[in-house]
């Protein structure tokens, strides 16, 4: 329970500007207070301008009005832009370090921009293009915020799939958690009518919809959406490990490559070792170590060696030599 006022007043603002509608039953659980002092604080919100409409009801509920008030981090129309537009590159094309907090920003973000400045966000992002790694797929920054916002909010969400294999489906999901590896983004999900936890490559995902339909989230049986993805990707990939020696400290070498891959280990001598397990292609493998700025050897796997002189010969024929 929040007995402080100004923290309660903030802790509200901040459910409010998920775009969704919140009874007032669940205002009171979340908050650790009556019904009563939820109406109060409803009441101190609008006394400070922010326009909070309800909806008559058994159980009567609130949302903030779109475009009509901003967070309290206060910003003019150029800083509001710019932060939006930020957001929505990251997310679209899943950079490192970007991850479910930055999303759900963005769909605060987007919920109390005025219409103006969401046009003019539109307009800026499809009138440039973002200077990205190219690892993975881009996915449109909406499909994300309704993924987010139902995380959030504790709502069904409903969209179309498309499997690995090209076998279109229909799904009903309770959304656990959005999960970005610095390539792709992923959605954790309890799939209703499979009955079981699943994990969806959003770049997949088509026509999201919030259902409105709240449920109470389950466990995960990993208790981390990141580690049930990863072994949910190590179970249907086939993987393979790889035993890398680079010309260059450990601390270059980490800057360079994705995170996920792992820790290189220092050999001393301004030399380190990197030996982890991945499921990507060879192909994609041999193009990111040709790109860490420094010599190595692979010692396995075999068909990794043979891509990578294969790589080398190309680039070399390509250049004249």
């Amino acid at each position: 329970m929040t007995t402080d006022t100004p923290a309660r007043l903030l802790q509200l603002l901040s459910l409010l500007q998920t775009p969704r509608e919140w009874p007032g039953g669940e205002l009171s659980d979340r908050l650790g207070v009556s019904r009563r002092t939820v109406r109060r604080d409803i009441d101190r919100l609008r006394e400070l301008g922010y326009p909070v409409q309800a909806t008559k009801g058994a159980d009567g509920g609130y949302r903030l009005v779109a475009g009509k008030a901003m967070p309290p981090l206060v910003l003019d129309d150029e800083e509001a832009v710019a932060i939006a537009v930020g957001l929505r590159a990251g997310a679209g094309h899943a950079l490192e370090g970007v991850d479910e907090a930055s999303v759900r920003a963005l769909a605060k973000l987007e919920q109390v921009l005025p219409s103006r400045l969401r046009r003019r966000v539109s307009t800026l992002q499809a009138a440039t293009t973002p200077l990205t790694s190219g690892d993975g797929a881009s996915i449109a920054p909406e499909t994300l915020t309704v993924m987010a916002s139902t995380v959030a909010g504790h709502e069904r969400l409903r969209f179309a799939y498309r499997a690995k294999d090209g076998v279109d489906s229909r799904r009903v999901v309770e959304p656990y958690r959005l999960v970005s590896t610095g390539q792709r983004w992923y959605l954790v999900a309890y799939d209703l009518d499979r009955t079981d936890w699943r994990t969806f490559r959003v770049d997949r995902v088509s026509e999201p919809f919030a259902t409105g339909a709240r449920f109470a989230p389950r466990e995960l049986p990993t208790g981390s959406a990141a580690e049930y993805l990863r072994q949910s990707m190590h179970r249907r990939q086939e993987t393979y490990g790889i035993d890398v020696t680079f010309e260059a400290p450990a601390s270059h070498i980490a800057a360079r490559l994705p995170k996920w891959l792992g820790a290189p280990e220092e050999l001393g001598d301004g030399r380190c070792r990197l030996r982890t397990t991945v499921g990507d292609a060879v192909e994609w493998m041999a193009v990111r170590l040709a790109m860490v700025d420094c010599e190595f050897t692979v010692r396995e796997p075999e068909e990794l060696v043979r891509c990578v002189r294969e790589l080398g010969g190309r680039l070399s024929r390509a250049a004249g030599g």
